[in-house]
């Protein structure tokens, strides 16, 4: 592919899209937000029933980088050496050494993460936060950059576990995946049909994917902004200090101050896709309910009432004032 040599960073981000078009068809918020996760090392965990792309998607946005790439399919069989590796024993040598295991990679797709169990999911934790993997008594660091993008099924679905607390907040986003319009379907049918995908090219180099990086830091966001921002996370702890006594009852536990790290980071990066230098609170609005779904605990008497996590959000975000 021929580009030019003073393209910028915003060209950059849409040609990478255009490439990823040539696969996924539609879906533009589940893309932004896998863009936003690598340019803020954050970790995504997409949901939604199957056959919606979320597979596809990340198998695409693994082609257009200079990145390796990894999938596990995680099945309630699973143990966790089989993801991070184990010590084993050399015969010929009489000597212990270190398999690694699938997590040593850049971009690891933890596919229907859900399916696995607790033990599976735990061995995670440390991983996803420090990135880097204990296997016996030695510590491994892992390559930058490391993500987890992960997908699951709504728990709903037979055979699906609930993610643990701990290891939801280590997720950037939780992004939940809907169908495509009639059009999109319509597109998709036919791409299928007639074998009329195009293979994508390689777009990003490491060192391009720093500079991309280095671009979204400069973007400027505003101190009021800030505040409102922290005010958002702190109106999901305590509803009753901001007016918001009809949804009290309904939060068992509010989000984590990760919920607010990964809030000053996100805005940047969507900013920076919007092609803007600086926030506004439209970006802020953009990404609120993907950084704090999955870490606000809705209490029994939401779930009784069938009062869902995004029409909590809603109310905070009409309650809260926006500067």
């Amino acid at each position: 592919m021929q580009e030019s040599v003073d393209i910028t960073p915003f060209q950059k981000i849409e040609l990478l899209k255009q490439e990823l078009a040539k696969t996924v068809v539609g879906q533009e918020n589940m893309i932004d937000a896998l863009l936003i996760g690598l340019l803020c090392d954050g970790h995504i965990l997409l949901e939604g029933v199957p056959g919606l792309a979320k597979t596809t998607t990340v198998k695409a946005l693994a082609n257009v980088l200079d990145l390796h790439f990894k999938r596990v399919q995680f099945t309630p069989d699973l143990l966790p050496s089989d993801i991070l590796g184990a010590q084993i024993y050399d015969m010929k040598e009489s000597t212990f050494k270190i398999k690694r295991g699938p997590i040593f990679t850049n971009l690891l797709l933890a596919d229907e993460i859900n399916r696995a169990p607790a033990k599976v999911q735990s061995a995670l934790l440390e991983v996803m936060q420090e990135r880097q993997v204990t296997i016996a008594e030695d510590s491994f660091k892992l390559d930058n950059p490391f993500l987890v993008l992960a997908t699951q099924n709504p728990i709903e679905q037979e055979g699906a576990y609930e993610l643990p607390e701990a290891q939801l907040d280590r997720f950037m986003f939780k992004i939940v995946v809907g169908y495509n319009s009639k059009e999109e379907e319509y597109q998709i049918a036919k791409r299928v049909t007639t074998n009329s995908f195009e293979t994508v090219e390689k777009m990003l180099s490491v060192d391009e994917l720093q500079t991309l990086k280095e671009a979204i830091s400069n973007i400027h966001i505003d101190k009021e902004l800030e505040d409102y921002i922290v005010d958002i996370v702190f109106a999901t702890r305590n509803p009753k200090e901001y007016g918001l006594e009809e949804i009290a009852n309904f939060i068992q536990f509010g989000a984590s101050p990760r919920a607010t790290i990964d809030m000053f980071k996100a805005v940047r990066a969507k900013a920076f896709l919007r092609g803007n230098d600086h926030v506004t609170p439209v970006d802020i609005a953009l990404v609120l309910k993907d950084v704090l779904r999955h870490r606000v605990i809705l209490s029994y008497e939401a779930q009784a009432l069938d009062i869902n996590i995004d029409e909590v959000l809603q109310k905070i975000i009409q309650k809260v004032n926006i500067p």
